[in-house]
């Protein structure tokens, strides 16, 4: 995990010391009209903008969080914009209102995720409307093993259009997943849908629920720009059918050492959508993150990436609405005290990006090239995440459907890139910087392999011309970082490559040359 160790006065993010994050916000949450937002953020994210808020009838949310009958203090209460703790005895009163959808708890370590009959997590209540005044009781389990070692399923774009590909997912997806649970063993799990879980074609969520309870973890889920219900004309109005399924659109809770955060960066703005965080979630991320101790880890997960180097590859100087956060200053903003990553999909390949003192990772799609076929359209395998954290020390892999661990390249014969003729060809899709990655021909060593950005072979081979892929013909090959090339002598018989990444894991792969 990287952190920047620097004072606060030398890092570079405009602003104050730590000291100074409310004042921060309080400048800097912003909600103007989506079309104006791009260009003045980019400008000046810390700059003053207007947040107004309605005049809502208030409700008085009284309530408690027991276990076993008893209270449990401390625990975080809220309502999307106030955070309250619960007293001794458990109880709490948060003064919220009508415009409001719900009040929910920040489930805490050691105990059990609450579930919908569906399998996903029901830590939260809906508001009831025309009233104004609301009683709460939470009730939490203890947990049977100590999840201060678990792991988490990140999948990223499930993206499912119509019952054909449900069934891929519930046929393929579902058991490759519902088999890492099981070798996981005794470890507590649970999984998180990091967007896009439809295809606008949200009739399907109950077919994605179904295969929640076949994979047999909890599972959490982040809102996604195919996950709206598009005549909205607000952006809230657009999130009403994932909320009647999954709840709020951001929220969070404890696993063992690591706080996470889910959050709604996809804000729709009636005729389209960008990545924006909005002022109350802000807000709501400031009160929540204070009680949370410096230096601890939080893995936050969007949909949308922070920044994401789609722009980067495609020699573009900065992100376009659609693909990056664009208020993301202030997110990196308040995860300065902390050990974070990123976690988000949308982009259908597999890259980390260290950026504003943060670890993102784009995870992966479940669907690959939009269920064209066995690869995202930059080379990586249909697959998922899988993060493992031991107290504070968080591991990841990248799990490629119906695959070993091990699978974690990709190996072309010289002449499968025409810009590199000479050069055996490697994808090794989860690499980052700590990764080493070294090649050997006839079993005799010889170095590393250079990375520079170029198109996986098989993507090209299957993504390109103006009928290709059979089901979206619109898919074309993705430049990606994470190609590696080496130039082979003539009459070398076999080239292994072998790369190891950060924990010390090393993968290989050998390929026979005619």
């Amino acid at each position: 995990m990287t952190r920047d160790n620097r004072p606060h006065s030398e890092r570079p993010l405009a602003g104050g010391p730590r000291l100074d994050r409310r004042a921060f916000l309080r400048t800097s949450a912003l909600a103007a009209a989506a079309a104006a937002l791009p260009d003045r953020l980019l400008a000046d994210p810390y700059a003053p903008i207007s947040r107004p808020r309605g005049a809502a009838r208030p409700v008085r949310v009284r309530g408690v969080v027991r276990s076993e009958g008893r209270g449990i203090p401390g625990i975080a209460v809220s309502d999307g914009f106030s955070v309250v703790d619960t007293a001794a005895d458990g109880s709490f009163e948060l003064i919220s209102s009508a415009d409001r959808q719900f009040v929910w708890t920040c489930t805490p370590a050691g105990y059990d995720v609450p579930l919908n009959s569906t399998g996903t997590a029901r830590f939260y209540e809906p508001i009831p409307q025309g009233s104004g005044e609301m009683s709460v009781e939470f009730s939490l389990s203890r947990s049977a093993r100590d999840d201060e070692y678990h792991a988490l399923l990140l999948l990223g774009d499930i993206q499912t259009q119509d019952a054909t590909e449900m069934g891929w997912f519930l046929e393929q997806s579902v058991p490759d997943l519902a088999a890492t649970v099981r070798d996981l063993g005794d470890v507590p799990t649970f999984g998180i849908a990091c967007g896009d879980i439809m295809y606008d074609h949200l009739e399907l969520y109950p077919d994605y629920e179904r295969g929640v309870r076949e994979i047999g973890v909890p599972f959490y889920q982040v809102i996604g720009n195919h996950d709206l219900d598009m005549e909205g004309v607000t952006d809230e109005a657009s999130t009403a059918t994932f909320s009647r399924h999954f709840g709020p659109r951001y929220y969070s809770f404890d696993r063992g050492a690591v706080h996470y955060v889910v959050l709604d960066d996809v804000f729709w703005h009636g005729s389209g959508y960008l990545g924006y965080l909005d002022a109350d979630a802000l807000t709501w991320l400031e009160a929540d993150l204070s009680r949370v101790e410096a230096g601890r880890p939080v893995i936050v997960a969007t949909h949308i990436p922070a920044v994401g180097s789609v722009h980067t590859r495609l020699g573009e100087s900065q992100p376009s609405p659609g693909v990056a956060i664009m208020n993301r200053e202030a997110l990196y903003r308040l995860l300065e005290p902390f050990e974070s990553h990123i976690l988000t999909g949308h982009t259908h390949e597999l890259e980390h990006v260290f950026e504003g003192g943060t670890h993102e990772n784009v995870t992966g799609a479940i669907c690959g090239a939009w269920w064209s076929g066995p690869i995202c359209w930059d080379g990586t395998p249909n697959g998922y995440c899988v993060y493992e954290a031991s107290g504070e020390q968080i591991t990841w892999r990248y799990k490629s459907t119906g695959f070993d661990d091990d699978h974690q390249m990709r190996i072309y014969p010289p002449g499968s890139d025409p810009t590199a003729p000479e050069e055996v060809v490697a994808n090794v899709w989860n690499w980052d910087p700590e990764w080493t990655v070294r090649w050997y021909a006839d079993g005799e060593s010889r170095g590393r392999m250079a990375r520079r950005p170029g198109l996986d072979p098989w993507s090209v081979e299957l993504h390109t011309g103006d009928d290709l892929p059979p089901r979206r013909s619109w898919v074309d090959p993705r430049v990606t970082n994470h190609m590696f090339y080496a130039p082979v002598d003539p009459g070398v018989r076999e080239v292994r490559v072998e790369a190891t990444d950060r924990f010390g894991r090393t993968y290989s792969d050998a390929l026979t040359l005619d």
